[in-house]
């Protein structure tokens, strides 16, 4: 993880972490903060406590976004404080999932912009400029535009890839796919590297194809405290613990001294958790899906 995020992470750099309810890559996030990456443009489908971290850390001077807080619990108050500060502390550019996604796929496919019969009834356009409403040329109305979002950064946690990158998630899929298609450099980080054989034995399984993959991070626990579908569940204590840290500036970054600057990286954070509160988190059986015959042909 030091080398990837060493080599591929640049300051100045638009860096996406995508992963939706889970495999949100909590141990990349704490890598760029550990390494003092600054002016990052951040963008993400819903900024959670991740982003409220890197931000606490100082490594973001922007963030792209849609829908900000704290899942089940509240606010993020780290980037609260820095967005209502006076002068505010970071730049903020807000779209809905929709549009975040629609700014994903456009900068995938290399599109001018993506165009969202959404938007009409909220305000949204009023406060960010870069959403437009446009004449459809099929003569069927007015629709919103947004523009392309291009990466220059994507990283995704998944369950397994090969080492050359090809990479398979089961479970609630975000727009992984998309904001690495988009980008111009993807990391992926994966609970475990696996041969060639297991991938293309479940071929259907691959979203994000080694061609476009420019590093391959085996991290166990890596999406700590979200879960990995299959690996570990969600530690919900984590973020009913982090809203009264963050809403202390001084308690969030002692936090961060302790949990990011104070460990070398992912393994000393897993053993700082301990083994009783990793064990709570495992799966307590198997729950295997069922068998897909693709045939074999000679």
């Amino acid at each position: 993880m030091r080398d990837a995020i060493a080599e591929l992470v640049h300051d100045g750099d638009t860096v996406a972490i995508e992963g939706f309810t889970h495999l949100i890559c909590f141990a990349a996030g704490h890598e760029i903060i550990r390494q003092r990456k600054r002016n990052l443009t951040l963008a993400r489908l819903t900024p959670d406590v991740i982003y409220d971290q890197m931000i606490a850390g100082g490594v973001a001077r922007k963030l792209v976004f849609s829908w900000l807080g704290n899942p089940g619990v509240g606010g993020l108050n780290a980037i609260r404080r820095r967005i209502e500060a006076s002068p505010p502390e970071l730049e903020i550019e807000e779209y809905s999932h929709f549009g975040m996604v629609g700014r994903y796929t456009a900068g995938a496919a290399n599109l001018p912009f993506f165009p969202l019969r959404s938007y009409f009834e909220t305000d949204l356009p009023k406060a960010n400029p870069l959403i437009r409403p446009i004449e459809s040329p099929y003569g069927d109305g007015v629709v919103y535009a947004v523009p392309p979002l291009k990466p220059d950064v994507t990283i995704v946690h998944a369950q397994r890839a090969s080492a050359s990158g090809d990479t398979q998630v089961w479970g609630l899929l975000g727009c992984q796919k998309e904001a690495a298609f988009a980008a111009d450099r993807v990391i992926v980080v994966v609970e475990e590297v696996v041969s060639d054989e297991v991938i293309r034995a479940d071929p259907n399984r691959t979203i994000i194809p080694g061609l476009i993959v420019d590093a391959v991070v085996a991290e166990p626990w890596g999406a700590h405290p979200s879960y990995v579908q299959g690996a570990y569940d969600r530690d919900n204590r984590f973020y009913l613990d982090w809203d009264p840290i963050s809403r202390d500036e001084a308690a969030t970054q002692a936090w961060l001294d302790a949990w990011v600057y104070g460990v070398a990286g992912r393994a000393e954070y897993v053993e700082k958790l301990g083994e009783e509160r990793i064990a709570s988190l495992r799966p307590s059986a198997p729950a295997l899906s069922g068998e897909v015959d693709y045939g074999e042909y000679r």
